[in-house]
C-alpha cells in the first residue's frame, strides 16, 4: 500500500508523548478527573501506595506518607521516563510538617526521579507565587487532621481566617458537587484572598470557575495544584480552570 495516497498528517507516530510520573494513595477514584488537567501530548503513569485498612485520619496520612514506600512506587514508573514525579495527595504531605514535604520530595529524587513535586508543596508554591497570606481552607477529614493542615500553613506564614471540614472516614469521591459548592461558599470569608480545597480525591474541576466568577478570588484545588506544578517544571501551560493560576505559569 502506498501511504503517500492517504490522507493523514503523518506516519511517524502519534504526537510525542511527555509524561508525568503520579503516586497516588491507594483509595484514589478521581484518575479520570486526573486527566483534565493536563494537554493532549501529556501521559499520567500511576503508581499507588499499598493498601491501608484504615479510615481517612492521622493515621492513614502518616501511613501513606511512608517515605519507602514513595520510593519504590517512583521505581515503578520510571521505566517510562516521567519527566516529573508527583505524590498526590494533600494530607500525606501536610500532616508532618515543612519540612517532612521536603524530605519526601527528597526521597522521590533519590529513587531516580528527575523533578519532584507533592500536592501540598505546590499549595505553598502558589501562595508563595501569588503572594496569599490569608485564606479560608475546605478539607473533607476529621477536626483532627484539619488542624494539622492549618499548622502547615502556619509554617509558611499563612493565616486561616476560616475553615469548614466534612467530617468523612472514606467515599469523599462520592461527595456531589452540589455539597461541595454549599460547603466552599460558607468556608469563605470576606477577608480571606483565597480558597483552598484540600483532598485530591474530593471532586472539583466543574466548580472552580464559576465559584471564582462568584466569589472574585481564587479557589485553589488540590488536583489542580498538583497538576500545575508538574506542568509549570515541563514548561507546558495549565489545562482547565484557574484563570489565577495562569498568572504565575
Amino acid at each position: 500500500m502506498d501511504f503517500s495516497t492517504l490522507d493523514v498528517p503523518a506516519f511517524e507516530g502519534p504526537l510525542a508523548q511527555r509524561g508525568i510520573g503520579v503516586i497516588a494513595p491507594f483509595d484514589l477514584a478521581l484518575e479520570r478527573e486526573l486527566w483534565r488537567w493536563v494537554p493532549m501530548e501529556v501521559s499520567l503513569h500511576l503508581a499507588r501506595t499499598p493498601y491501608e485498612p484504615v479510615p481517612v485520619s492521622m493515621e492513614m496520612a502518616q501511613l501513606v506518607s511512608n517515605s519507602q514506600h514513595l520510593a519504590a512506587a517512583t521505581r515503578d514508573v520510571l521505566h517510562v521516563e516521567p519527566e516529573v514525579v508527583a505524590y498526590l495527595c494533600t494530607s500525606g504531605s501536610f500532616v508532618n510538617g515543612v519540612d517532612y514535604e521536603h524530605s519526601l520530595c527528597k526521597a522521590i529524587c533519590e529513587a531516580g526521579a528527575p523533578e519532584a513535586v507533592t500536592t501540598s508543596g505546590a499549595l505553598a508554591e502558589v501562595l508563595r507565587r501569588l503572594d496569599l497570606r490569608r485564606i479560608s481552607v475546605l478539607t473533607p477529614y476529621d477536626a483532627d487532621l484539619t488542624g494539622k493542615l492549618h499548622a502547615f500553613l502556619a509554617e509558611l506564614g499563612v493565616d486561616v481566617l476560616s475553615s469548614d471540614h466534612l467530617g468523612l472516614g472514606g467515599g469523599i469521591w462520592k461527595v456531589s458537587y452540589r455539597t461541595i459548592a454549599e460547603r466552599i461558599i460558607a468556608a469563605n470569608h470576606a477577608d480571606a484572598e483565597a480558597i483552598f480545597v484540600s483532598c485530591t480525591n474530593l471532586p472539583t474541576y466543574d466548580l472552580i470557575e464559576p465559584l471564582e466568577t462568584a466569589l472574585g478570588k481564587p479557589v485553589l484545588t488540590a488536583n489542580q495544584l498538583t497538576m500545575w506544578a508538574c506542568l509549570d517544571r515541563m514548561e507546558l501551560p495549565i489545562v482547565g480552570p484557574g484563570a489565577w493560576l495562569r498568572e504565575v505559569s
